[in-house]
Formats: C-alpha cells, structure tokens, sequence
C-alpha cells in the first residue's frame, strides 16, 4: 500500500513537471499564439477583444473592429485612453494592395501664445489642468478611417460599448491600479470625482463601473457623426468648461479640426520592410535605430547578452537626439525624413558607437536634407488589416473632465517646448510632438506583421525590440512579446528640456537578464537599474500566405487578449 502510494506520488509529481513546463526552450515564461483563419483582434483588454471579434462576425471589416474595440478601451481602460485623446493608424487594404496612414492628432488653442506662457512666467507647460489640453482627435479619426474602411453603420459599431456603459462591467487588477494612482492627483479638478470615482474612491478589482455619461456622448456620436462631437452640443459643453478652468481651448478650436492621411514612412531590416508614421510623430526613431543596428550580427551576439543592450542602447541614444532636435509638426517644421533615413547617415551615426564603452554624452546628428496609452490591431476575412494606437498622454490625462460627458481630455499639449527656434516649439493651432506610434511590416510588398507597443519613450525602443527578436532571434509572436525588454531613460526630450543623463542615463532591465549581462553593461559605464513597470504593452497580428492563417499574440504585462475564429 506505502509502495502503491509512492508510486502514485512520483506519478503525479512527473506529470506536474509536465504539464508546469513548455517546451520552446525560452528562458522566459511565454504561451502559444492563436491562430485563425476568418478574423482576429488583438488589444489590452479581453471584452474589448471579444467586441471587435464579434463585430468581424457580424461582417464588419477590420476598420469597424478596430473602432468598436477602441471606444470599448475609452470606456473599460480610462487610465489610458479615450474619446477625450489623439489617434494614429495604418491600414493594410486588401483591395488596392496598400499601406494607408493616418495622423489623428489634434491642434494646440488658436488663442493661446508663446508670449502668454513667457509672460505668466512658464518654462515648461503643465502636465495637467486646462493649459496642456489639445483638441481630442480621436473622434474625427474614426469617422476618417470609418470613411474609407468601414461596412456596417457607425451606431452599430458604437452600439456594444453603449450597452457595457450603461449596464457595467467589471474592473480588471491592472486598471484598478492605475486608477487609484490616478484619483488622488486628478480629483481636485471638478467633474474628475464626479464622473470618475465611486464614493470619492477609484473601483476596485472586480467592482462593476458604470459611465451612463459617456453612453450618451457615445450616442449622440451614433447619430449625429463626427460633427455631433465638434459643433455640437458636446463641443460647447468642452469649451466652456475649459474657460471656467482658465484655459483656451474654444469651440472654434474643436469646430475647425480635421486629421491627415498621410504616407508611411520605411526602412528595410534585412529583408523586411518596416514602416511607420511621419513626425510629428516619434516612429522615425524606431527606424533610425533599426538602420543602425542593421550593421551588427546579431546571429553571433547572444539575445540579452551585454553585448546585445549595449549596441541597443547605444543606437537608442543616437536616434533620441535627433528625435530631440528634428521631430515636430510638419506644417511649421520639416524634419530632413529622407535624410535620417539614410543608409550613410546611419553608418555614419554608427561610428559613434564604441564596443566596448558607453557613451556618456550624445549630440544630434547632421543629416543631409533631402504616457499611457492603449495599442490595438485587428484584421478581417477579406485580408484587411489595421494597426491603431490611442492615448490621453499622462495616464488619465489632463483631469480636465467636462460635466455630463463621461471622458478626460488629453494634456498631449505639455510636451511643447517653450523655448525660441526649437522645431517643436509652441505655436497657436499647431499639433505637439506625439509619443504614440502604430507599426507595420510587409514583406516583398505583401503583408507580413501588424504591430505595436504602449508606453511613452519605450516605443519606439520596444518597436526595436519587437522587430529584432522576430528577426535577428527568431521569435515567434506571442515569444517576441514575452521576451524580457530594456528601455534607456536620459535623452533630451522633446520639449528642449535635457533630462539628465546620469553621466549617460539610466538603463533599466526587466527582470529575466542574467546577472552576467547586469555586470558586463556595467563594466561597459552603463548605469543599470531595475524598475518596476515601464516596458509597455505589445498586441500583434501576422499574416502566413502559404496557409492563409492569421497568428495574434498579446503579452501578460497588461490585461491583453488575442482571439480569432
């Protein structure tokens, strides 16, 4: 009987060590990808997910799950997002065989001045309150992409989100977190309590929130369109808000809005073409640092090695410099896009680099001319394909929050520099530089990959990373994101302002680095760190033409889901 149970012990024992242990070999937790054939949806959210799934089955393309699965964010994750923010997308249309880009961010106050700010005394703008508040373009760029893309009515689209905010749904861990850290720096503002705490107090994991507010924004944007948002009802209820704040924002400033179809902009990777969004978005970075880092073998440099940080963070430091001084709204200034592009500058920026010793101080190049946010991706059963990010900026944003409307407006507006002769120096009506990036990746003119990831600073970093275990260490999708990340911190940032460096900045390492790698970096003068939380968010879908599958992936850092039928 002891023998028999022994046996049985051992038995269970084995098959625990089994089922506990995956196979791929990785040194890191990881899980399977999905794959399907009609559809998939990958976002931070799983109800989020489960609306644009069920809006692809209803026979909507992948522009339609990308807005329903969106406005479900604003409602469900508005820690990060909302009607109140800025959107960008790339759209891979089946029909014509082409990339599309769409630049949704909004216009500073046509009535606020540089002079003002001198005036009043600011050598930055505010992160919060009315004076870094833009205009929210999130709105018009549904309309814009529903325009062009989209099948079923917008109400209809609209509608699921409609139902989860009048009925509620429950409050997932990682958005109760964010939540209470938010709370006790935005409840001073009026409306913030009111339509954004239960009791004074954010929800708590698993408590059901309602926001019968925004329904009815969402509503009256069902019906009446994108003009119901910006000269409506809606946009006079904005304007007078932020006036009684004492800020600028006016109705004319809401009214006179429209986003830009842009082109995508390239590099190609060894092979693979990558592409994102022209400034005064910051994915030119991304490139710029894939351009660099093409000139290493990274086959014989082992992933998150010394060796492997150290070349990545060392490209990061150049292309930031750059970001700094060139990246700004191309309506008052040209970035030299051609030029940073270039094959030759990013040999020549190459040189900078040292194998051996980490760079302490960076200067931007001479080209020859020529927080907080949500990341979602979706493609359909006609072979459309859609990469969108949206934000509020910091967190919940500005805590601007418009009686009755149910949403916060962005403080996308704080990174302005106020400083004379910067590119990205504030200007009335004109559109700041922006942190969030959507990504995309064909390969021989064909779709391959769509792609993204949150987070401030971290993205085009994390882009990078992305790109390079798929690539250089031939992750699959659901690995690549799961794989332990970097992200260097001290570059001067886009405001003119030089954030310090630390004698080089900080380098700060997720944990899963082998301790060799901490001491090899340091024995390089990087300083490391470890910290808590700044990696991002990362949702992805590709494309396998010889079996016609979609494969998603969406990591653990967040609340993500990929699903596909």
């Amino acid at each position: 009987m002891q023998r028999a149970f022994l046996i049985l012990a051992t038995a269970l024992i084995s098959c625990s060590a089994q089922a506990g242990d995956r196979i791929t070999g990785k040194s890191f937790a990881t899980r399977s990808e999905v794959i399907a054939t009609h559809g998939m949806v990958a976002t931070s959210h799983p109800l989020a997910t489960q609306i644009g799934l069920d809006v692809l089955k209803r026979g909507g393309s992948a522009v339609d799950a990308a807005i329903a699965a969106n406005a479900a964010l604003g409602l469900m994750e508005p820690v990060s997002n909302g009607v109140g923010g800025d959107l960008f997308a790339i759209v891979w249309d089946a029909k014509t065989k082409k990339l599309y880009g769409y630049n949704g961010s909004g216009r500073s106050p046509k009535s606020l001045t540089l002079a003002w700010f001198k005036e009043h005394g600011y050598t930055a703008i505010p992160p919060l309150g009315p004076l870094p508040v833009s205009v929210p373009g999130a709105v018009d760029g549904w309309f814009a992409l529903h325009g062009r893309f989209g099948k079923l009515p917008m109400k209809d689209v609209l509608a699921p989100t409609i139902a989860y905010a009048r009925e509620g749904f429950p409050v997932t861990e990682l958005i109760a977190h964010y939540w209470a850290l938010s709370v006790p720096k935005l409840a001073k503002f009026p409306g913030f309590t009111e339509q954004f705490t239960l009791a004074g107090k954010a929800p708590a994991k698993g408590e059901i929130w309602k926001n019968p507010n925004l329904a009815d924004t969402l509503q009256a944007i069902a019906r009446g369109g994108r003009d119901a948002f910006y000269k409506g009802r809606i946009a006079h209820t904005i304007a007078d808000y932020i006036k009684a704040q004492g800020g600028f924002l006016s109705f004319d400033d809401l009214a006179s809005h429209h986003g830009e179809w842009v082109e995508p902009i390239s590099t190609n990777y060894r092979g693979f073409d990558v592409w994102e969004l022209p400034p005064n978005g910051q994915g030119l970075a991304a490139l710029q640092m894939l351009n660099i880092l093409e000139g290493y073998d990274f086959s014989k440099i082992p992933f998150g090695s010394a060796e492997h940080v150290h070349l990545f963070v060392e490209a990061k430091k150049l292309a930031f410099e750059d970001r700094a001084k060139f990246y700004a709204d191309p309506a008052f200034a040209k970035a030299p896009i051609e030029g940073l592009l270039s094959k030759d500058y990013a040999a020549q920026r190459r040189k900078l680099i040292s194998p051996d010793q980490a760079m302490k101080a960076v200067e931007p190049g001479t080209p020859p001319l020529g927080g907080d946010t949500i990341y979602l991706t979706t493609a359909d059963q006609w072979g459309n394909m859609v990469s969108l990010i949206q934000s509020n900026f910091r967190g919940m944003g500005s805590g601007m929050s418009p009686p009755g409307l149910g949403f916060i407006l962005q403080d996308r507006g704080e990174l302005f520099a106020l400083v004379d002769g910067h590119a990205n120096t504030y200007a009335p009506g004109k559109r700041p530089f922006h942190t969030i990036i959507p990504a995309f990746i064909t390969k021989d003119g064909a779709p391959w990959l769509s792609f993204g990831l949150m987070g401030g600073d971290m993205q085009p970093q994390g882009h990078v990373q992305i790109v390079m275990n798929l690539i250089d260490y031939h992750m699959n999708l659901q690995e690549a994101g799961d794989a332990p990340r970097t992200q260097h911190e001290g570059s001067t940032a886009p405001d003119g302002q030089a954030t310090p460096m630390n004698d080089g900045g900080w380098v700060d390492l997720e944990s899963g680095f082998a301790y060799e790698s901490v001491r090899g970096l340091m024995r390089k003068g990087h300083s490391v760190r470890f910290a808590d939380g700044p990696y991002g968010g990362y949702q992805a879908i590709g494309w396998d033409a010889s079996t016609r599958t979609y494969t998603g992936a969406s990591e653990g850092r967040k609340d993500g889901q990929a699903s596909g039928y």
